[in-house]
């Protein structure tokens, strides 16, 4: 049991590791700022010097999307996890993003290349994807290489959809390649706007499902004889998780395994009490893609490693650690 000190020793670690995190993303980059000009183009709102062309027009923006990023994959996981009873769930492994990658191509097809709407056709496309995913599951037999599987097979046909898509639209003017991976390097004001407004409401909401997600992790049965309406609570959660994975890809293309990995560090390290995970799991998201972001902008200076290749390269084996231990597949009990 969590005492009210750890509760707010675990929330206070989490902000600090957050803020330090968005002070080194503002700091490091193919450009080192100076704290001392950061503080001074803050506090007197200059945007016109270079260091404050570059904080405002680029920095700023970019560590917000990272924030918002890792919250929502984080939260996105930890709902798919609980709904799917399948440790290995995530937005990226049952091929959620890539449903909402694909509707995002669609929609630049359709309305020519602009993105007033990728927020939109992303959460369809998340949505969908959840749906198939979810029903093929439950008409199997739901084990963990079951869904897995399921996924692999659905994100791939997904995958060649987006390509196919980019081949024949002309109009279409955006990277594919960055798309695919993952990046944050062309995240602005405007872009994130919308979707960051979304995932933050969404994450909230998510908070406020904590109790019925500890029932539903003991199993339908318990749920159900508590007078939880399974079917309904999993369709809500579906959306949740639809909307935060769905916004994410929407301006930062296809990242991986934030929804997986950061999870289960949180519950080694704040156990499995939904009210607790999720608003944690949000926090730690959010200072595990800042990290990752100044990382791939720092090796690599004065260029840069997508946020995506970082994050595979640390997610990729966690994931077959995961899918290859004993206790990968069993049950994410509350």
């Amino acid at each position: 049991m969590y005492t009210r000190k750890k509760i707010i020793l675990s929330f206070a670690g989490m902000f600090f590791l957050l803020l330090l995190m968005m002070s080194a993303s503002l700091f490091f980059g193919s450009v080192l700022l100076n704290p001392k000009e950061i503080l001074s183009c803050l506090i007197q709102n200059d945007r016109t010097s270079v260091t404050g062309l570059l904080l405002f027009h680029i920095r700023i923006p970019r560590m917000f999307g990272a924030i918002a990023a890792g919250m929502g994959l984080s939260c996105a996981g930890v709902i798919l996890q609980t709904v799917m009873n399948n440790s290995l769930a995530s937005p990226n492994t049952i091929g959620v993003n890539s449903g909402a990658g694909f509707a995002v191509m669609i929609g630049l097809a359709l309305f020519h290349g602009r993105a007033a709407h990728n927020a939109i056709f992303a959460f369809t496309g998340a949505f969908l994807t959840t749906l198939l995913i979810f029903a093929l599951a439950y008409m199997a037999d739901s084990k963990r290489t079951t869904i897995i599987l399921a996924g692999i097979t659905v994100s791939s046909f997904l995958s060649a959809g987006i390509n196919t898509v980019k081949l024949l639209s002309d109009d279409i003017t955006l990277n594919l390649t960055t798309f695919m991976i993952g990046s944050l390097s062309d995240v602005t004001t405007k872009t994130l706007f919308a979707p960051g407004i979304a995932i933050v409401i969404a994450v909230i909401i998510s908070c406020f499902f904590g109790s019925h997600m500890n029932v539903l992790s003991l199993g339908e049965d318990v749920a159900r004889s508590l007078g939880i309406p399974v079917s309904l609570l999993r369709f809500l959660l579906l959306m949740l998780s639809s909307i935060l994975a769905g916004c994410v890809v929407s301006y930062a293309g296809l990242l991986s395994f934030v929804g997986l990995i950061v999870p289960h560090i949180a519950r080694r390290l704040f156990g499995n009490d939904m009210r607790l995970l999720v608003p944690l799991c949000a926090l730690l998201g959010a200072s595990f893609v800042l990290f990752c972001d100044t990382l791939g902008r720092v090796i690599a200076a004065p260029y840069e490693l997508p946020a995506g290749i970082i994050l595979s390269f640390v997610g990729g084996p966690f994931f077959l650690y995961l899918l290859l231990g004993k206790k990968g597949g069993r049950r994410v009990h509350a």
